[in-house]
C-alpha cells in the first residue's frame, strides 16, 4: 500500500499587526492544532500560529499506539487505510537472541490496532482539522516575546512575519506548544528540570523490502558487530515499515545512559544498522536523505504546566512517556486537557474565579499522568544501566505473558476500570505512587 503525501494544505492567513482572538495557540505540531480543535469546536476566536509553512517534516519515528489512534478518532480524523494510513497490530520485540510477537491489547478504552504515517502528512492534517473547526491558521510567523500586562500576567504575544514585518497578536489566554525549546515559558522563568527524563533519537529512512509490516519493530540491543561478538550500544532500536518502499530506522538515548551526550549517535545509527541482515537494504546507498536527530522531554521536565496566562503544552510541558518515548498522544491529549480549561475559564468573569479553572489543566496532567511518569522516571534509571537492561532482556523476553504485561505498562494501555488482572495490578501501581509535580 502506498502512502500518499497530504494533497490538501490547510489555509493560511496573512498576519497582521493587531490581530485579537479569544485564544492564541503558539506551535501546530500536534498539541497545538489539536488544542486548537478542541478550542474552536467549543466556538471560541483561536489564533493559531506556526513558524513553518505546512507540509514540514519533523524528526520523529512515524509509528503510533492505539493511544495515538484514539486521540486521532477523537478529533475526527479518517484513520482508514483507504485515507493513506498503514495500520499495525502490535510490538514486535527482539533482544537477548530472542524475537517476540505482541498484539496490541484488546481494551474498552481503545482500539486494536496502531498507525504509520509520516510526520509531514500528519501535522498538516491536524492544522487541517483545526482550520475546519473554525481556527485561523498563521503560518510563517515567528513569535519572539510573550506580552504582559502591569501585573505580569500574558496577554499575548510579538513576532514577526516571513518578510520580518513586526506583528502583534492579543488574547486573554495564551497556549504554549513550541516542542521542546519551551521559549515562551522559558520568557516567564519556567525552565527544563534538569532531573527529569530527557532522551535524544536519531532517526533515517531507507527503501527496505521490510516496507509492508504489520508490526512496529523494537530492538532492545543494540550491537556494533554480531551480538556477543562485539560491544553493545547504548540505547534502543526501532525499524518501522512506511508502506509505501521505505522503512523509518531510528535509535533513542536515554539521559541515563553513560553514554549520553558522548555519542555521535548518527554514526552509532549507521553501526547498529551496518549489522542488520544486508537483505534489509539498511545501507547507506539505499538511504532516503539524512539522518535527523530531535529531543526528547519526558516525563514533565517542565513545570508548572501554566502560570499567568500561559498553559504550557505538549512537548514544552516535557509531555513524552518516559517508558516508550511516544509523545504525539501525550500532546494531542495534552492539548485536549488545556482546551477544556481554557473554555471553562472563559465563560466565567476574570478574576480568582477563572484562575480557579485555569487551575484544573495542571491538575488534570497531574491526575493523568503524574503518578505514571514518576514510575517511568524510575524505569528510565533503572534500563539506563547496561546490565539491568540486558538482564531484564535476556530473562523477560521468553516469557510472553510477563511481555504482554509490560506491553500494556509501557504504552500505558490499560482499562482502569473493567479490565483484567494486568490492568488492575498497573492502576494500583499508579495509585501507590506519588505524582511528579
Amino acid at each position: 500500500m502506498s502512502v500518499p503525501t497530504a494533497e490538501v494544505r490547510p489555509e493560511s492567513l496573512t498576519a497582521d499587526e493587531g490581530n485579537d482572538a479569544d485564544v492564541i495557540v503558539v506551535g501546530a505540531g500536534p498539541a497545538g492544532s489539536s488544542a486548537a480543535y478542541w478550542l474552536a469546536s467549543a466556538g471560541l476566536s483561536v489564533a493559531l500560529i506556526e513558524k513553518t509553512e505546512f507540509p514540514r517534516e519533523k524528526v520523529c519515528g512515524d509509528g503510533l499506539t492505539p493511544r495515538g489512534t484514539r486521540a486521532l478518532v477523537d478529533m475526527g480524523i479518517d484513520v482508514s487505510e483507504a485515507n493513506g494510513w498503514l495500520h499495525n497490530r502490535g510490538l514486535r520485540v527482539i533482544g537477548g537472541g530472542q524475537r517476540l510477537h505482541l498484539d496490541w491489547p484488546d481494551l474498552t478504552s481503545f482500539p486494536p490496532f496502531g498507525l504509520v504515517r509520516p510526520r509531514a502528512d500528519l501535522d498538516a492534517m491536524l492544522a487541517e482539522q483545526a482550520v475546519k473547526a473554525g481556527a485561523r491558521l498563521y503560518e510563517r510567523t515567528s513569535v519572539t516575546d510573550p506580552i504582559q500586562d502591569a501585573t505580569g500576567r500574558v496577554v499575548g504575544v510579538t513576532g514577526r512575519t516571513a518578510d520580518k514585518k513586526p506583528v502583534t497578536f492579543r488574547a486573554p489566554l495564551v497556549l504554549t506548544c513550541e516542542g521542546v525549546s519551551g521559549k515562551l515559558a522559558q520568557k516567564l522563568g519556567v525552565h527544563r528540570n534538569d532531573k527529569r527524563p530527557l532522551g535524544v533519537a536519531v532517526r533515517r529512512y531507507y527503501t527496505s523490502p521490510k516496507t509492508h509490516d504489520d508490526y512496529l519493530e523494537s530492538w532492545l540491543e543494540l550491537w556494533d558487530g554480531k551480538p556477543n561478538e562485539s560491544d553493545l550500544l547504548p540505547g534502543y532500536g526501532w525499524i518501522f515499515g512506511m508502506g509505501d518502499g521505505t522503512v523509518n530506522a531510528g535509535l533513542g538515548v536515554l539521559n541515563s545512559s553513560s553514554g549520553f551526550g558522548k555519542t555521535d549517535y548518527r554514526a552509532m545509527l549507521t553501526r547498529w544498522l551496518d549489522n542488520t541482515p544486508e537483505e534489509w537494504g539498511l545501507r547507506e546507498e539505499n538511504a532516503v536523505g539524512k539522518t535527523g536527530g530531535a529531543a526528547l522531554p519526558m516525563g514533565f521536565n517542565r513545570t508548572p504546566h501554566y502560570v499567568d496566562g500561559l498553559l504550557i503544552v505538549g512537548d514544552s510541558g516535557g509531555s513524552v512517556n518516559p517508558f516508550n518515548g511516544e509523545g504525539i498522544p501525550y500532546a494531542m491529549e495534552s492539548g485536549k486537557y488545556a482546551a477544556e480549561a481554557a473554555v471553562q475559564a472563559l465563560a466565567r468573569p476574570d478574576g480568582p474565579s477563572r484562575e480557579r479553572a485555569l487551575q484544573q489543566y495542571p491538575a488534570r496532567m497531574r491526575e493523568e499522568w503524574g503518578a505514571y511518569y514518576r514510575l517511568g522516571a524510575v524505569f528510565v534509571k533503572l534500563i539506563g544501566n547496561p546490565a539491568v537492561m540486558r538482564a531484564c532482556t535476556r530473562h523477560g523476553l521468553p516469557h510472553p505473558a510477563l511481555m504482554r504485561f509490560v506491553l500494556k505498562l509501557l504504552a500505558n494501555l490499560t482499562d482502569p476500570h473493567d479490565g483484567d488482572v494486568s490492568d488492575r495490578v498497573i492502576t494500583a501501581l499508579t495509585k501507590l505512587t506519588p505524582a511528579v509535580r
